[in-house]
């Protein structure tokens, strides 16, 4: 058959053997076949030789089989744990919280103290009063085995304190 005659010939849904024979030599009439009638390029293959060695049941039963083993693959093989939206918003939330109580930490650990005393006013009027006893004033000392420590004081006005340091002294003094 020539591309005259199968022009002629071809009708869409055709499965003359002629027909379908020359679309699979001659690729103009091909184009000019599949412009008409797409499916044309699955009835050029041929059905007779398509048969599989075993039969369709067969090829069928191959098929399942590695359905089935591709599906048994993908069961056990390892996923990728995936996190709920829930469970995602709980760890923004705890991210959230951690940088928020670090920055207030920070900030109170970089304020300056305050450049005034507390003052705190008690009022003590129900304890009762009691009378202090005073130490004696020591006007001079002298010993060969005593350390005598002098405090400087500030200004004139300001208390002399001195320590003495002597094994001999009494615990009272």
């Amino acid at each position: 058959m020539n591309c005259n005659e199968f022009r002629s010939a071809f009708a869409p849904a055709s499965s003359d053997a002629a027909v379908l024979e020359h679309v699979r030599s001659c690729d103009p009439c091909l184009d000019f076949a599949a412009h008409v009638d797409p499916d044309i390029m699955f009835r050029a293959l041929g059905g007779a030789e398509m048969i599989p060695p075993g039969g369709i049941d067969l090829f069928v039963e191959d098929v399942m089989r590695a359905v089935h083993l591709r599906k048994a693959e993908g069961d056990l093989a390892p996923h990728r744990a995936t996190v709920s939206w829930t469970r995602r918003l709980a760890i923004a939330a705890t991210l959230v919280t951690g940088v928020f109580g670090g920055t207030l930490v920070y900030r109170y650990e970089q304020t300056p103290a305050p450049t005034q005393p507390l003052v705190v006013h008690h009022s003590f009027s129900t304890a009762p009063k009691v009378a202090l006893a005073t130490k004696p004033v020591v006007e001079s000392y002298s010993s060969s085995n005593a350390t005598i420590v002098e405090m400087p004081a500030e200004s004139a006005n300001d208390a002399q304190v001195v320590m003495i340091l002597d094994e001999n002294l009494p615990a009272d003094l």
